[in-house]
């Protein structure tokens, strides 16, 4: 196990956001969306990319979309197949049929993997995607063969006082949805006004109006979906600290050092317990740091996939 903390140059570390123009600006993604059935519901994939290497499959956060790669998804598809889907609830994929849990939640991406056929995979998990990814990494080990935890939920959010606000939330429900949605639906309007963009994004970014806004934009179309409050209680109901030792496979946990929603200490605990771990953590980043250092995300998990 190893810590690395922004290693990269000083100039390089005071960049910030995607530089030049982003390659998924470039692509008709319409031509790589499809519908997979998954216990007799549709959920909605992006499927791209081939090649010789272990296919890469992105599992996004709470209250969060496929977009949340977009900065990744064409860059690793020019050598091998990239899957990135919407878990059922949030994007464009409708609720699940059964309660939505942490578990069920990893079943559903391991029965996407068999009925896309990918076999082994990379899997690479942002949040409760992280949370996701190793479950699926603890109960199916054989699906795994390498993975990417980036701020992950599992730690800090086993702690059931967070469940206090879970009754709250829904109470509050209808609201929230009508004002998600609206941010959704006027997104454009959101990242035109620094200060709505600020307001919508600075729990998740460090820098909210240093990211581009077509990319922003991305970011809050795939908000308003109604998975996310029994998301946030799956959430805080189910605990893995003590099974992350059972993970067998080589570990890149990736974090950010002004992570608002998921704290930095969280990021060591993944490390300590989890047996085959390296741990990178990026200065003046928050939660999403794919979208926060792209460039040097991308570097890190492809000298991660090269590593015997």
């Amino acid at each position: 196990m190893s810590t690395v903390t922004s290693t990269a140059p000083a100039a390089e570390r005071t960049g910030y956001g995607p530089r030049g123009r982003s390659p998924w600006l470039d692509i008709d993604w319409r031509a790589y969306q499809r519908w997979v059935e998954i216990d007799g519901r549709p959920v909605n994939v992006i499927d791209i990319g081939s090649g010789d290497a272990e296919p890469i499959v992105f599992v996004h956060g709470l209250a969060g979309s496929w977009q949340n790669w977009l900065e990744q998804i064409p860059v690793f598809a020019r050598e091998r197949r990239v899957v990135a889907l919407d878990l059922p609830g949030f994007g464009a994929s409708p609720m699940p049929r059964d309660q939505i849990t942490i578990s069920g939640y990893a079943r559903i991406v391991n029965e996407l993997c068999e009925a896309l056929g990918l076999g082994t995979i990379v899997l690479v998990g942002n949040s409760m995607g992280g949370f996701v990814s190793a479950e699926l990494a603890i109960d199916r080990p054989e699906r795994v063969a390498r993975l990417v935890l980036v701020s992950a939920a599992g730690i800090t959010s086993e702690n059931l006082a967070l469940a206090r606000a879970i009754p709250l939330l829904r109470a509050t429900q209808t609201g929230l949805v009508m004002i998600t949605g609206w941010v959704a639906t006027h997104s454009d309007t959101v990242v035109r006004r620094r200060a709505l963009r600020r307001a919508t994004m600075r729990a998740v970014v460090a820098h909210p109006n240093r990211l581009p806004a077509p990319l922003v934009t991305e970011q809050l179309r795939g908000s308003g979906k109604p998975g996310f409050i029994d998301a946030f209680y799956a959430l805080t109901h189910y605990a893995i600290r003590d099974r992350l030792a059972r993970i067998a496979v080589p570990t890149l946990i990736l974090w950010g050092d002004r992570d608002q929603l998921v704290p930095t200490r969280d990021a060591f605990v993944f490390e300590a317990l989890i047996p085959d771990s390296r741990l990178v953590i990026y200065e003046d980043t928050g939660h999403v740091s794919m979208l926060e250092r792209p460039e040097r995300f991308n570097a890190d998990v492809e000298a991660f996939l090269a590593q015997d």
